[in-house]
């Protein structure tokens, strides 16, 4: 058998999608000229397909202070934070991510996948139980499998699923560990923290919340669903990135003061480099917008209401809340394939999510707005939609 061999059907609907026309896998977005427009071969398009959410790629002052940062300190760090990775700004962001977040400590990974990674296969090791929503990220799964953790799925978004689960596990509840995620990124919807907090509080365990797609999106000062709902003091770890709200690449934990043992006994912090200067001082411009600009995340609701209402107007079938990720509904993978395809050709890019990335076996074109849109932008959308539709 063939090293790839096993990758022959994959590789054969691959090929099938790459040579029918323009690609969904790895679609080179040919030119950007803002945070909403860009080009794809000869179209300008909007973009509607990035998570992009508070519009920050071009911020001026981000770009600035990265660009100060590659001048002064260099293209990268060559080494991890064990090493020689950790520079004065590594540690100045984690004190500003921990007085954000009002946390004792901080830790920056060098993406918001590392930092799943190395939090959770460091503490849900072999021996360790832990409970995740079955539609968790890929990285969230991986950080089990990495432990060696016993991993109980729960229905999506079911606390009851949850608590039956707690109830079979008696007194090993006590240590579990369970994991959810703020915004659900295919679907655009949230975990139903209050009620996973009240489980917590009965039977005990302990509660990591995956924030990647609400950071700077939820709650009265963007610190995610956790603030939104009033929870954060029942949260034990918030996991995020910077790679959306922040516009950069990277990622992040804020938890207890004893949470700082993590770096010296996760392999993925100790053995990974560390990001770019340049990367971490555009997100600590960005982290500073977000904190004084609370403008932007209403900018962004309005942006979601109003394609949403406008796309659910049309007649489509969309996620099940309001949310800056709009999924629509499609058939087959072929009549999403095309409908993609003709979006494209009408100035308009989403992304185009297919089983099993999608949930529930369904093929769905997912659009995320972002506070820089205008409201032209937002109905270029729902009109090219429109069309199609006809």
């Amino acid at each position: 058998m063939g090293l790839y061999d096993k990758f022959s059907r994959l590789a054969g609907e691959r090929e099938q999608f790459q040579t029918s026309g323009l690609n969904p896998f790895g679609t080179c977005i040919d030119e950007i000229y803002s945070a909403t427009e860009g080009r794809i071969g000869d179209q300008k398009i909007v973009l509607a397909g990035t998570n992009n959410y508070l519009g920050l790629t071009f911020d001026a002052q981000a770009i600035a202070d990265g660009q100060a940062a590659l001048a002064l300190q260099g293209t990268g760090t060559t080494g991890s934070r064990m090493a020689n990775g950790s520079y004065g700004s590594h540690l100045a962001l984690e004190q500003e991510l921990a007085t954000f977040f009002n946390r004792p400590c901080a830790i920056v990974f060098s993406t918001g996948y590392t930092a799943n990674l190395a939090v959770i296969s460091t503490l849900a090791g072999p021996g360790a139980v832990v409970l995740i929503d079955a539609d968790s990220h890929a990285s969230i799964y991986d950080a089990c499998a990495l432990g060696g953790a016993e991993i109980i799925r729960f229905r999506h978004n079911d606390a009851n699923d949850l608590e039956r689960r707690m109830v079979r596990l008696g007194e090993r509840a006590k240590e579990a560990i369970i994991i959810v995620e703020g915004i659900y990124s295919m679907l655009g919807d949230v975990a139903p923290l209050v009620e996973i907090v009240d489980i917590k509080r009965r039977f005990g365990g302990y509660l990591l919340v995956d924030e990647a797609h609400s950071f700077g999106v939820m709650g009265e000062n963007g610190r995610g669903l956790a603030e939104e709902l009033g929870v954060e003091e029942e949260v034990d770890i918030i996991l995020g990135t910077f790679s959306k709200s922040l516009a950069s690449i990277g990622g992040f934990a804020v938890g207890s003061k004893a949470m700082d043992v993590l770096r010296y006994s996760s392999r993925p912090y100790i053995f990974t480099a560390s990001p770019s200067p340049s990367s971490i001082a555009s997100v600590r411009a960005s982290l500073q917008k977000i904190a004084q600009q609370p403008e932007l995340r209403k900018k962004l609701w309005s942006n979601a209401n109003r394609l949403y209402n406008g796309l659910a107007q049309i007649g489509y079938e969309l996620g099940p809340r309001i949310s800056p990720v709009v999924p629509v509904m499609i058939g087959s993978k072929e009549d999403g394939l095309n409908f993609w395809r003709d979006l494209i050709a009408k100035g308009v890019y989403v992304n185009l999510v297919l089983p099993p990335a999608a949930p529930s076996g369904v093929t769905l074109l997912r659009c995320s707005v972002n506070a820089a849109h205008s409201d032209e932008e937002i109905d270029k959308i729902i009109q090219a939609f429109a069309e199609l539709k006809k």
